[in-house]
């Protein structure tokens, strides 16, 4: 990291520790609106941070790591694609949007609204792009996630619109993928914490060769997501990282799997009580997986470009990604 991404990741990471999973919006959103974190990917001249896809992917992963229960990534996301359109005020993500856009605006259904309530405006995958809907007159339908996170419904007739030529479903994925590489890496530490602090047969777990076989190829799982993700957003700093996006999630959404279970497997029963600090992550996991895009999704993605291309172009097309 940079000098600026130094100071950048210490903000967010004191601020995220401070706020936690269990953090209030209303309580806390003054907070994050002070450190005008969701204009990080404003340009400057705009008013903005100017920062690059990698600064994002720093807050993104630091969010993850701290399980925060505010949808800050949403929000930066968001601003990234609704400001140039002149939409002001707190954005948030959703997973669709099905309806018609008219001289009227926009009259349908969106579903996935992270965390919708008092939200000004939501960004949605829609014809192949993103569609921005102002939140004003938007009847709502509450649902929420296995870890407990706002994942409503918006009805409108005739909203405030703008279309966006945005790819905002990959743009999505991208952000679940640091999101996840960050929790991984929490649940990581934890679990190798409580190996060294629990005692089996007179000794600490973490002495056991199985469990160091274990903790190892979690911290493997673990490194995977985070590569994935920074080839990602440096891929996105270059210009069309659609196909590094597609990469990364599908490789991010495999080691939950293996990650979540060695988790669950080192911390025994205590890992599935309430009071304990894995679940927050282990829950936001399994949820993050399956949102833009699960692990079939990118397969079939991926496995389509690949097969479209040929054969004879596989390999010169994917080492020409990062010449």
């Amino acid at each position: 990291m940079n000098e600026q991404q130094t100071m950048l990741s210490e903000m967010a990471d004191g601020l995220f520790a401070e706020l936690g999973a269990g953090a209030s919006l209303a309580e806390c959103w003054p907070q994050i609106e002070e450190m005008a974190l969701s204009s990080l990917l404003i340009d400057e001249d705009a008013g903005g941070f100017g920062g690059t896809w990698d600064d994002a992917r720093i807050v993104f992963r630091l969010a993850g790591y701290h399980a925060l229960g505010l949808p800050v990534v949403e929000a930066i996301v968001a601003a990234h694609i609704a400001s140039p359109l002149g939409f002001e005020g707190r954005g948030t993500m959703a997973a669709s949007a099905d309806g018609t856009l008219d001289s009227d605006g926009f009259t349908g259904t969106i579903t996935g609204v992270c965390a919708g309530d008092g939200a000004d405006y939501v960004v949605a995958p829609f014809e192949g792009g993103a569609i921005v809907v102002a939140g004003d007159g938007a009847e709502h339908s509450a649902r929420k996630t296995v870890s407990g996170e706002g994942r409503g419904i918006w009805m409108l007739t005739g909203g405030r619109a703008e279309r966006a030529a945005t790819d905002v479903f990959a743009l999505g994925a991208f952000a679940r993928t640091a999101q996840i590489a960050g929790a991984l890496d929490a649940a990581l530490a934890q679990a190798v914490a409580y190996a060294n602090d629990r005692k089996q047969f007179g000794r600490p777990l973490a002495k056991f060769q199985a469990m160091q076989q274990n903790l190892a190829t979690f911290a493997c799982e673990a490194a995977a997501a985070n590569c994935a993700a920074i080839g990602a957003a440096q891929a996105l700093d270059r210009g069309d990282g659609r196909f590094e996006i597609a990469v990364a999630k599908l490789r991010a959404n495999q080691a939950v799997g293996t990650g979540t279970a060695i988790a669950h497997q080192a911390h025994g029963a205590i890992g599935f009580t309430e009071e304990y600090p894995l679940h927050p992550l282990t829950r936001r996991l399994w949820s993050w997986r399956s949102e833009f895009g699960g692990d079939s999704f990118w397969a079939g993605a991926i496995g389509g470009k690949v097969l479209a291309a040929g054969a004879d172009v596989f390999w010169p097309d994917l080492t020409a990604r990062t010449d």
